[in-house]
């Protein structure tokens, strides 16, 4: 039953970061007389995350994001079992996401798919960069939202600030890479606007999962020499209490 409820809630908080973030940019970025631009798009992503981990971090961890997922294990925070059952349920929650995004968005008589608030690169990027900027930049981004999460809540770190930390991390993160990428760092986040958008999105879609996992998992074995105290079962979001 308590892994249900981990599942669950990596679920929802997985819906709410692509459905939130995503829905900034198809819902109101699209719009420029709402005038919340790359920088709102941003926060909307931090306000995901912010609110999902203290929300939702003491039940499941809250990766809500298989990068996530794939550093904590390789910085040996999160269990073998927990790995694959924790990254399928967040790419099912993405998909639900991005459907249900869609769903509201062809309510709005003016509505034209685009990219969907897809991730590319070349033609597809945003800012027109190349294969390798892009698959540099995820890689690098993705490392150091690792190295936030593993550190803020290292027993060591200041407790209860870990979700502001991560919130304010993928702020930046956003901030920078969304006229390159339109900012993943988040395979499942990038896997169901993908599929709304098309098939010149999902050919794409290889680097939107090499990139962020690789670039965790060099974070995670990081993460091992820099906070080797910390405990086996630290979440990203709800740090365990010190002794």
């Amino acid at each position: 039953m308590n892994f249900i409820r981990r599942l669950i809630a990596e679920f929802l908080g997985t819906f709410w970061l692509t459905f939130g973030g995503c829905g900034s940019a198809v819902l109101a970025a699209a719009y420029p007389e709402l005038g919340i631009g790359f920088a709102g798009v941003a926060l909307a992503f931090d306000l995901t995350v912010l609110t999902g981990v203290y929300a939702l971090g003491h039940i499941s961890g809250g990766h809500f994001n298989p990068a996530v997922t794939f550093g904590l294990w390789s910085g040996g925070r999160t269990p073998t079992l927990h790995v694959v059952p924790y990254i399928v349920i967040q790419v099912a929650a993405a998909i639900a996401a991005a459907y249900a995004l869609r769903y509201v968005a062809e309510g709005h008589p003016g509505f034209e798919l685009g990219a969907f608030a897809s991730n590319g690169y070349g033609d597809l990027s945003p800012g027109k960069y190349t294969l390798q900027a892009c698959a540099v930049a995820e890689t690098l981004l993705t490392f150091f939202f690792l190295i936030v999460i593993i550190g803020s809540t290292s027993v060591r770190a200041p407790a209860g600030f870990a979700g502001l930390a991560i919130g304010l991390a993928l702020t930046l993160i956003n901030l920078v890479a969304i006229p390159v990428t339109n900012a993943s760092v988040n395979p499942a986040r990038s896997t169901g606007p993908a599929l709304i958008a098309g098939a010149a999105y999902l050919e794409q879609l290889w680097l939107f999962w090499a990139a962020p996992l690789g670039g965790a998992f060099l974070a995670g074995i990081i993460g091992r020499i820099l906070f080797s105290e910390s405990p086996a079962n630290a979440s990203t979001g709800a740090p365990s209490k010190r002794a």
